[in-house]
């Protein structure tokens, strides 16, 4: 089992309206409980005395019969809604004036058109009243007063149909369709049954002592066993990474710390797995069961990713094995270091992702729109200590990178300066004497490092690294470790006052 801690000098020192939109109102339609108004003879206009006399028109016998039908109709405010119902709108004469596809509606247009030429004693519908001089005015306010009415009717009528009604009949769904986003839909489903089975879920148990009285008179505690040692317990949980056929797993350092057993959930078996290697710098660790056949992710490029890519995070949330949930990639380059007790993990350019992490997840996949691992899930950033829609996965090209050492047997490898760093604030500077009031302040550089050779000092503080300002010493080893092995980083010092640049090759931690 390869551990590697990385313990050298790039580390800081510890410190509603009734009527529904779009909905119009039937005009003219009876409010719900009253009957239909009935229509009262009206005074005949006065004949004009040079009208020319019209021959008699005879109303044919089927209009005056649909239209007495209509008039009938008027009687019944309501009509049930069953379409069996002889009452029923596709019966009623009355509602062919709202439908022009309705069974009565050419008979009504008919006899609209007969009523047209008829003279007015022989209109079937009522005429208006013949208004009188000077009634202007009163003509108004009647007109003005229908208008206001049949609106409170309408709308009454209105709120009624969409409120009032209670239907206790079933509603035929036989014939509705429900077309989502077949793009989408279908693409979860693919890209989940290709990465589940390289999905792994990790139960980890670890010996837990416990005493009783008879420990203090020589007994001895039912809970161990005969060596002493108490019987392993479920300590946590964890998902993983299939990485070959033959059963090498990626997952997380924080997942297996402390952990003496690790049992791997297949599809259809539990097998025990061993620790390999971890490396609780970069919180990556690499457990193998003795396993043939087994389906290894594909790994993407996680160089690739786009802000807004599709991604799916794949795990065992709370132990729920092979879950699966959604999201984009949120952000790229999230940066951050944490104090464990296994020292200090540097959390360098993690992809954010607003997929559902929660705990259970760490070890799992973060794969993209292909099936093709981008990030294995790690953190997430929340007070409840479940998913917030803020979550964060190591880049699968580092992961990956950390992975094959730790399988061929190695320390993983990571680039450093090698110097003793503290950050710099207000307090420090003046107890310091120092010109600049932010930055890692270099208190040791190593003997042989890259920083000494490069030319660097006790005292000097770091102040940008490829011109990027810095303001803590975490920030500065988070630069650091973003960058390979051998490449060159430019640093901004601040010594003694004075600006200056120094480059600098960075070295390996197994140097």
């Amino acid at each position: 089992m390869t551990d590697s801690t990385d313990n050298t000098f790039d580390v800081p020192n510890p410190q509603a309206s009734p009527i529904p939109p779009g909905q119009q109102p039937l005009p003219g339609a009876p409010e719900y409980g009253q009957a239909a108004p009935q229509f009262q003879p009206y005074d005949l206009p006065a004949p004009v005395e040079q009208q020319p006399q019209q021959q008699p028109y005879q109303v044919p016998a089927e209009a005056q019969q649909q239209a007495q039908h209509y008039a009938q109709a008027q009687q019944y405010p309501h009509y049930p809604h069953h379409p069996e119902h002889p009452g029923h709108p596709q019966h009623d004469p009355a509602y062919a004036q709202y439908d022009p596809q309705h069974p009565y509606a050419h008979a009504q247009a008919q006899a609209g058109q007969a009523a047209q030429q008829m003279p007015p004693q022989q209109v079937p519908y009522p005429a208006p009243r013949a208004q009188k001089r000077g009634g202007k005015g009163i003509a108004f306010l009647v007109g003005l007063l229908g208008v206001i009415v049949g609106a409170a009717l309408s709308v009454g009528v209105l709120y009624l149909a969409t409120s009032g009604f209670n239907f206790s009949g079933t509603v035929d769904t036989s014939n509705i369709t429900i077309t989502p986003n077949a793009e989408d839909s279908e693409l979860a489903e693919v890209v989940a049954a290709k990465v589940t089975p390289s999905v792994v879920n990790i139960d980890v148990y670890a010996r837990q002592e416990t005493y009783s009285l008879e420990d203090f008179f020589g007994g001895r505690n039912g809970s161990n066993t005969e060596d002493g040692s108490s019987t392993p317990q479920q300590t946590g949980l964890g998902s993983g990474v299939i990485l070959t056929a033959d059963g090498y797993i990626l997952t997380n350092n924080h997942v297996v710390e402390g952990g003496e057993k690790f049992m791997v959930s297949l599809d259809n078996e539990e097998l025990e797995a061993r620790l390999v290697g971890k490396d609780a710098s970069s919180d990556l660790a690499v457990i193998k069961v003795d396993a043939t056949g087994l389906t290894p992710i594909d790994i993407g490029d996680s160089e690739a990713v786009n802000v807004g890519e599709w991604v799916m995070a794949v795990g065992s949330p709370y132990g729920l094995e092979k879950s699966v949930s959604t999201g984009i990639v949120s952000a790229l380059y999230r940066s951050t270091a944490m104090q464990s007790t296994s020292g200090t993990t540097i959390y360098a350019n993690l992809i954010q992702t607003d997929a559902a992490i929660n705990p259970g997840n760490s070890g799992g996949a973060l794969v993209n729109s292909v099936g093709e691992l981008i990030g294995i899930n790690t953190l997430i950033n929340s007070t409840s200590g479940s998913n917030t829609g803020v979550g964060f996965a190591v880049p699968s090209n580092y992961a990956f990178d950390i992975a094959e050492q730790l399988i061929n047997g190695k320390e993983a490898e990571h680039p450093y300066l090698g110097v003793m760093l503290y950050s710099v604030d207000a307090s420090v500077a003046e107890q310091l004497g120092l010109s600049v009031q932010s930055g890692a302040y270099v208190d040791t550089v190593q003997p042989g490092s890259p920083a000494e050779q490069a030319g660097m000092q006790a005292g000097d503080v770091i102040t940008s690294v490829n011109n990027k300002n810095i303001s803590t010493s975490a920030e500065l080893i988070i630069e650091v470790r973003g960058q390979s092995i051998g490449s060159t980083v430019s640093l901004g010092v601040n010594r003694d006052g004075k600006t200056q640049t120094i480059d600098v090759v960075l070295g390996s931690t197994t140097n």
